[in-house]
């Protein structure tokens, strides 16, 4: 939810400041590194000392650091304070959604109810943002926001202390669920899918506020909840595909369901390219839908491919990729924008790394020793 809250926080201080789009956008780059690149030491002390601890530190630390950056006076002290914001929120997911695979009996159920409650919080950051800062001036978004985050951590730091949350780390060592082999070139194809994913994702989640402002803004009148409340139903409703992609999951082969999701994507985003009325707002929703709904069979196969032991640091890899090489989406989207003023070659570019991974998903191994059964049509297509 955090690193959300600028996208809409921006359109105010386009005004307040005086500074193009593309510049101020510029401010979320290192935050953007770090959220993917601390990613995989974090992942790794959640394997190595402990998961809850860690998800405390998460909450007092991004909650602070979010307080620091309302407090912050000028450009340089709003791009330190969002750096050290992505510093502690990226805990949040290889620490997390580790603990969260190495617990669950169903795992494409669990990956899909916690992604959907993920879903909801990032929904939640233009609808937030964009209140506060009408109301009571941009700092009191990341302000107010902060301060409760902060809370949780501290709530959460009592129930670990008190033994009610503790560690459920394997006593006895999973066993692996594919061969070496499998899992070369299972994290092969998975590299080019997360960081097509990441690329995809953080181009078009940081501008949506901006997109919907510039292409139909002169319907929603003035002030920035309007363009917030938008881009907040698309994250709300293609939240509820994360469910939908959970049962898929637990149900299918984890493999068509990925090549089906990834293959709806590329005309949607070269069709949003061309579109400049309402029908704009549900092509998104369905790319954000789509891209929602592979997830649970995307870390399910990430788990697939990655040895038991090392599951928190894998996925700490994972979203170094999908976070950290993936904050290139942040100077890609605001030099096109300063060079061109709009989005089409954003989301033409964006088309583009969908046709790779989507290619690239047909290479994942058989899914002939999964749990699931394979859909009549699309498994089939998927075989190699």
């Amino acid at each position: 939810m955090f690193m959300l809250l600028f996208p809409t926080v921006v359109l105010a201080l386009e005004r307040d400041w005086q500074q193009p789009y593309g510049v101020l956008m510029m401010l979320m780059l290192p935050g953007s590194i770090l959220f993917g690149a601390a990613a995989l030491p974090a992942g790794w002390l959640g394997d190595k000392w402990s998961a809850p601890k860690m998800m405390v530190i998460y909450f007092i630390g991004t909650g602070a650091a979010a307080v620091l950056t309302g407090l912050s006076q000028g450009m340089i002290g709003l791009a330190v304070g969002m750096g050290l914001m992505g510093l502690f929120a990226s805990i949040y997911h290889p620490v997390g959604i580790a603990w969260l695979v190495r617990d669950s009996e169903n795992r494409g159920k669990a990956l899909g109810i916690s992604g959907f409650f993920g879903a909801a919080g990032v929904a939640s950051a233009p609808l937030i943002a964009g209140f506060f800062t009408d109301q009571m001036g941009w700092r009191s978004a990341f302000i107010v926001p902060g301060l409760v985050c902060m809370a949780t951590g501290l709530a959460l730091a009592l129930f670990v202390a008190r033994g009610w949350i503790h560690d459920r780390v394997a006593e006895v060592a999973a066993a692996a669920e594919a061969s070496r082999q499998e899992m070369v070139r299972g994290a092969m194809v998975l590299v080019v899918t997360v960081i097509a994913s990441g690329l995809i994702y953080q181009a078009a989640s940081n501008n949506l506020p901006k997109l919907f402002d510039q292409r139909f803004g002169y319907l929603l009148g003035e002030g920035v909840v309007g363009v917030g409340m938008l881009a907040s139903g698309i994250f709300v409703i293609s939240s509820l595909a994360q469910l939908v992609g959970g049962w898929l999951a637990d149900r299918f082969s984890l493999k068509a369901v990925y090549v089906g999701c990834w293959a709806l994507q590329l005309p949607l985003l070269l069709l949003a390219a061309n579109l400049h009325s309402l029908f704009l707002w549900p092509t998104l929703l369905m790319i954000f839908s789509a891209a929602s709904a592979s997830l649970p069979a995307e870390n399910s196969l990430f788990a697939r491919y990655s040895p038991p032991q090392w599951r928190g640091t894998a996925f700490g890899l994972k979203f170094v990729l999908a976070l950290g090489v993936s904050a290139a989406a942040v100077p890609l989207a605001s030099y096109i924008h300063l060079w061109t003023g709009e989005f089409f070659w954003l989301f033409v570019a964006l088309g583009g790394f969908a046709a790779i991974a989507s290619a690239a998903t047909f290479f994942l191994p058989r899914p002939d020793d999964e749990g699931g059964v394979s859909l009549p049509v699309a498994a089939a297509g998927a075989d190699d």
